[in-house]
């Protein structure tokens, strides 16, 4: 089956929810229409000149990376600079470019997951947790004869969103008894009597914020004098979500042997440690990309060691301090792993949904760092 680019957000969506993005990033589409048809996409780190060359060569109709190409508000679009002609390029081949940034960071099964895993964390928790967004399940009875009205008024609210559809419920029919006390005034059956009311149970999913605005537009319109309604809050979290990772290895050992096993396991020529050698490591963090706005977080984690890229000399300082170490595997080496995971996992959720859709890694980048010595 043909797809669009609005059929590889959705499933983009279900891997690294944009939701999950932190409020200074600029993850999801960046150059492109929903509209565009999409039969091979290219996933790769950056959104550099050769790799989008290289991807319009190819006939790519979309470039899935993990850095965004627009980060910050553009002034001026000049086709001569690096970044207009990447535009230029775009927009002529018609290729889309896509970033999932801070939030597959962020994801189950994002880049913190899978280096996790590939250095054997267990017990895995969120580092540091996102805003989390309450949702609850809000569950009313109308009479039967009440249902269109209700609903209408109800669905001119912001309840029953799910992903980009609105209007969601459901609705089931049964009975509901009642007996009214002496001060009742019901809408239907005698005080001291027991009512047999046919009515419709709806639920819908209500955002905290919106809550107690829809119950109060509920009781305003309700024909039953007490309405009677359930809420139940949601958790739609599966599995840890949130920035960086702490975990545990399954037996300590001293922190230089430690720093060496990363190493090997992620597959890196070198890695920069600060800290003690002999201290024992058993509890460890993570955070993949730059990991020093999350030093306090560490800090305060109980962790024995921070295994990050892009640490700077004063956050060695304070680990030092704290009697911790940090293992700086770099920027591109804690980032560029995700790029083999994500592409099969895309390619696994597209022929899922039977679409007839191409995805290929991109093995050309390099680390723009490389260790020098004479």
């Amino acid at each position: 089956m043909a797809a669009t680019l609005s059929d590889i957000i959705k499933i983009m969506d279900s891997i690294a929810p944009i939701r999950l993005a932190e409020k200074w990033d600029n993850s999801g589409l960046q150059i492109g229409d929903v509209g565009w048809p999409v039969r091979a996409i290219m996933v790769a780190l950056d959104p550099a000149p050769v790799i989008v060359e290289t991807a319009c060569r190819k006939n790519k109709d979309l470039l899935i990376t993990h850095h965004p190409l627009i980060f910050k508000p553009l002034s001026k679009i000049d086709l001569s600079s690096p970044m207009g002609d990447i535009i230029n390029k775009a927009i002529q081949n018609r290729l889309a470019l896509y970033a999932a940034h801070t939030n597959l960071d962020s994801a189950t099964g994002g880049i913190n997951d899978i280096i996790a895993e590939r250095i054997d964390l267990k017990k895995l928790k969120a580092l540091s947790k996102p805003e989390k967004i309450e949702t609850f399940k809000l569950i009313f009875f109308v009479p039967a004869d009440h249902e269109k009205k209700i609903l209408d008024i109800l669905f001119k609210t912001k309840v029953g969103v799910i992903g980009d559809y609105k209007c969601c419920s459901f609705r089931s029919r049964g009975t509901g008894t009642y007996k009214p006390g002496s001060s009742a005034k019901p809408f239907s059956g005698r005080t001291g009597e027991i009512t047999h009311a046919e009515e419709i149970r709806i639920e819908v999913a209500v955002k905290s914020e919106d809550l107690d605005g829809v119950i109060t537009l509920l009781k305003k319109h309700h024909p039953y004098e007490t309405m009677a309604y359930d809420i139940y809050p949601l958790n739609p979290e599966i599995g840890v979500q949130g920035i960086g990772r702490i975990g545990v290895i399954e037996k300590s050992i001293p922190l230089g042997q430690f720093a060496d096993q990363i190493r090997k396991k992620l597959n890196l020529k070198t890695v920069k440690v600060s800290g003690n050698l002999e201290l024992s490591v058993e509890k460890v963090a993570v955070c993949s990309g730059s990991g020093s706005s999350l030093l306090d977080d560490f800090l305060s984690s109980g962790a024995d060691v921070f295994i990050s890229g892009d640490l700077k000399y004063h956050d060695a300082r304070a680990a030092e301090d704290a009697g911790v170490g940090l293992i700086d595997i770099g920027h591109f080496g804690s980032e560029h792993l995700v790029v083999d995971v994500l592409a099969e996992k895309l390619s696994k959720a597209i022929s899922a949904a039977e679409l007839n859709v191409s995805v290929e890694a991109c093995d050309l980048e390099q680390d723009p760092f490389i260790i020098y010595s004479s």
